[in-house]
């Protein structure tokens, strides 16, 4: 399936990475003008100079002057605004009983303020720019308990809640808001946990790996989950909003 964003903008949070930066990637070779949005601006622009019509723009998604200064730049830049993928995250292992709140809190103000903030001020510029998607990234970690990472995925729980909200009252207005749900993904925020994982659950070095071998198959790619943002953020989901697309080679789909 092609994908023509040719002639839109989109902004891709947490892109100068990994699946924000595999997302900006596939945005733009459709032909979208895009904007990538990191904390780490340096590592922003040597993302943005790998790609044809991309733009790169420091922005912590905490931050709430520094999210709507980035929509009103990209306005600024583009003429207006038609995707928003907040992909900005970040992860921490812990028990429950082990974290203290400023560690939760640091992960919930990326994952689930960073969200909030990015849907509060795209969507009016993308109203304004005659309508358009934002697709949010969840995780399957939302859908089951997950041990050791508790505050990520209450917080991937609650942004798909939040996905849903939005759609209901953005869809008169034009505006299409899904979320994709990721399995495990060979990237940086899930392998630099592994020793963490295995440490803490007691499994043998290389047994992470053989957990994930039986309930998914194998890890995702970046390219995988790219594509499926693509897909929810161009005209061929033009009848889909609200939604939340797994992505998890069946790790959901069974107990065994």
């Amino acid at each position: 399936m092609s994908h023509n964003l040719q002639g839109k903008t989109a902004i891709v949070t947490g892109a100068a990475q990994g699946i924000g930066l595999e997302i900006a990637r596939q945005l733009s070779e459709a032909g979208a003008g895009v904007v990538i949005a990191d904390i780490d601006e340096s590592a922003a622009k040597e993302a943005a100079a790998q790609l044809t019509n991309a733009t790169a723009m420091a922005c912590d998604v905490r931050d709430e002057e520094q999210v709507k200064g980035l929509v009103d730049a990209t306005v600024a830049t583009y003429g207006g605004l038609n995707v928003m993928i907040p992909n900005a995250g970040i992860a921490a292992v812990s028990p429950i009983v082990e974290m203290d709140l400023a560690a939760w809190r640091a992960v919930t103000s990326v994952n689930l303020d960073g969200v909030f903030l990015s849907i509060r001020y795209a969507a009016p510029a993308i109203i304004a720019s005659g309508g358009g998607s934002i697709v949010t990234l969840g995780s399957i970690t939302a859908l089951a308990g997950t041990p050791l990472i508790s505050s990520y995925a209450a917080s991937k729980a609650a942004v798909v809640n939040l996905t849903k909200t939005a759609a209901t009252e953005l869809r008169d207005h034009g505006v299409r808001v899904n979320a994709v749900l990721p399995g495990f993904a060979a990237t940086s925020l899930v392998t630099s946990q592994v020793d963490a994982f295995e440490s803490a659950l007691g499994l043998p070095s290389g047994g992470f790996a053989a957990v994930i071998e039986q309930k998914q198959g194998r890890f995702g790619t970046v390219e995988e989950i790219a594509k499926s943002v693509l897909f929810l953020a161009g005209d061929e989901s033009t009848f889909c909003s609200g939604s939340g697309l797994v992505l998890d080679g069946g790790l959901d789909a069974g107990l065994f």
